[in-house]
């Protein structure tokens, strides 16, 4: 199956420094942990790549239309199409007092922000620090390994995938996808109410459906809150000794004693 611009698929790949042979990046969880580079909460799973839109490295993009689905095929990047090349100028020593005034802790190999910009700690020393402000990948000739998983053919495949580029932690299933006179329903589930950013995730996802499925011409995101159910009442606890269902028979009531007729007086002797 010949791949196209505007396709969705799903890649998996590993990619490392031609050089060195040591991995940066990788979608499986058990390469990252063998090169000591998982994150907890970071999702190892195939990425979702739109052919042609550059959301991978845009040489390694323009090969996507040559591979060939659960192939795997190796694409080398060189520097001026990968990262470009390092250049001298973006390296600078600053004084060690400027960075321990922000609270940095300047530790040869540690990448630090400053002001506003990236860099790497390359040396230390004479109350002076050696900064490197190139990419930490350039001038490095790349090596992907990559295997197209997927492709997805489906308006509810490449929504459902969409969602859960821009939602990851929240299981795609979880999303219910209702599509009537060309307006979509997403319905939101609840573990995602609260997450940090949905509201600019749930922006992203409309922006993305417009582009990439034109024919539904308005999205809906829906959240609904259910009342919690309420206890149902506890039935009364018989008493010990007693039968359910059968009520104690009534206590008799004492009658009031009968009265005693008066004895007539004994008529008396003339």
């Amino acid at each position: 199956m010949t791949l196209q611009k505007g396709d969705f698929i799903l890649i998996s790949y590993t990619a490392k420094v031609k050089e060195t042979n040591d991995v940066f990046d990788t979608t499986y969880e058990d390469v990252a942990k063998k090169e000591h580079l998982f994150k907890e909460g970071k999702m190892y799973e195939p990425k979702l790549v739109v052919v042609g839109e550059s959301w991978v490295l845009k040489s390694l993009d323009d090969c996507l239309t040559t591979m060939e689905i659960n192939k795997c095929a190796t694409v080398e990047i060189p520097p001026e199409k990968g990262f470009g090349q390092r250049d001298p100028e973006k390296i600078k020593r600053v004084a060690l007092k400027q960075l321990l005034a922000k609270e940095i802790n300047p530790v040869v190999g540690a990448q630090i922000e400053f002001q506003g910009k990236d860099a790497v700690v390359r040396s230390t020393g004479a109350g002076r620090v050696l900064l490197d402000f190139n990419p930490p990948l350039a001038g490095k000739t790349l090596i992907y390994d990559v295997t197209v998983c997927k492709k997805l053919e489906s308006n509810e495949e490449k929504i459902g995938a969409l969602i859960h580029r821009r939602v990851p932690v929240v299981e795609e299933n979880k999303f219910t996808l209702i599509v009537q006179d060309k307006c979509l329903t997403i319905d939101v589930p609840e573990v995602a109410f609260y997450i940090e950013g949905i509201q600019i995730a749930k922006r992203g996802i409309a922006l993305d459906i417009q582009k990439f499925i034109p024919d539904l011409v308005e999205t809906k995101f829906v959240e609904t809150f259910k009342a919690e159910p309420k206890p149902t009442p506890l039935a009364p606890t018989p008493a010990a000794g007693s039968t359910p269902g059968l009520e104690a028979p009534a206590a008799p009531t004492s009658a009031p004693a009968p009265e005693v007729p008066k004895s007539e007086a004994p008529a008396s002797t003339p």
